[in-house]
């Protein structure tokens, strides 16, 4: 049986994701005759097209496309089996490049790092603060490990995996007359004005979903994708804004923000943690993500303790 070399098994990937013989070969420091060459080669091998060639465009055949995710599970094996090797020999060092939304920078990253950092002193840490469709792109060009960002539908080139749901809340100042963390159905508040992320934020078109969907009325919308302007003007105006709670968790005791919990019906948002689709998270991004994802279970149980200490259960007449 004729045997691939790694190089050609690459390239194949490349091309599979860039969807350009141009963009492959310079995602691999090669040129675009040899990209071409090493994916005529393994057709000629296998006997198979595996990519379609037409206006300036390439993309993979049925066969292409199921062997391009066998060739990612193979590459990714030995990625892990050097990862493991690693780890057992006790090294945790490198490289750890993460993107992060606002949402995630303001109370759940310094916990975090005050713990990480520490512990590993050789890891060269560098984030990166973004939207979603600025860090899914850094991710699919391997700028980054990984990142953080809303659920959305698959694309190749990116694995991702549910990393955390977390409740909405309603943000608002002082101004809105509102009781902190008093359940609020938006359905039965006066027209909202409201400071929402631009039309090509994930969240903004789940929001929009949610108002038409159980009849909130919205007097007017202002567009801020700039999460720290977005809260210091809610607190000094009677605009509001829908937030996830992992934002505003250190709200809680006070200060100048209102935040109430979102019902009948709650809102939610998925977020997912996404990765080349080539290659496994290293030790440290792994011991990480490990410290991150407990981070964000502490701050989803102060939310249900605060919230249900404030709004106990009703006991059922007998």
């Amino acid at each position: 049986m004729s045997k691939m070399s790694l190089r050609q098994i690459r390239a194949v990937i490349a091309v599979c994701e860039e969807g350009s013989f141009t963009r492959a070969a310079a995602r691999e420091n090669a040129t675009q005759s040899g990209i071409s060459q090493h994916v005529a080669m393994v057709e000629r091998t296998l006997k198979t097209k595996l990519f379609e060639r037409a206006a300036g465009r390439v993309t993979p055949t049925p066969a292409g496309l199921r062997y391009y995710k066998r060739c990612v599970e193979a590459v990714g094996a030995l990625d892990q089996a050097a990862e493991e090797a690693r780890a057992l020999a006790g090294q945790v060092t490198g490289d750890l490049r993460i993107g992060l939304m606002p949402t995630f920078t303001r109370a759940v990253l310094a916990p975090v790092l005050d713990d990480f950092v520490p512990r590993y002193p050789d890891v060269r840490l560098h984030i990166v603060e973004g939207y979603s469709a600025v860090l899914t792109q850094m991710v699919l060009e391997d700028a980054l490990d990984f990142a953080v960002v809303p659920a959305f539908e698959g694309t190749i080139g990116l694995k991702s995996r549910l990393l955390v749901r977390d409740r909405e809340m309603l943000v608002s100042g002082k101004r809105s007359g509102m009781t902190p963390l008093s359940p609020v159905r938006l359905a039965k508040c006066k027209p909202l004005k409201l400071v929402v992320p631009g039309p090509g934020n994930i969240r903004r078109r789940n929001l929009e979903t949610y108002f038409q969907s159980n009849g909130v009325e919205v007097a007017a919308m202002l567009e801020l994708d700039a999460m720290i302007g977005t809260l210091e003007f809610v607190a000094r105006s009677d605009w509001m804004a829908v937030l996830p709670s992992l934002i505003s968790v250190n709200d809680i005791g006070g200060g100048e923000l209102i935040v109430n919990p979102i019902v009948s019906p709650s809102l939610y948002a998925d977020f997912v943690v996404i990765q080349p689709t080539r290659r496994t998270l290293s030790t440290q991004a792994q011991l990480f993500l490990d410290r991150f994802e407990k981070q964000l279970e502490h701050i989803q149980t102060v939310w249900d303790r605060a919230i249900g200490r404030l709004n106990p259960p009703r006991r059922r007449r007998t």
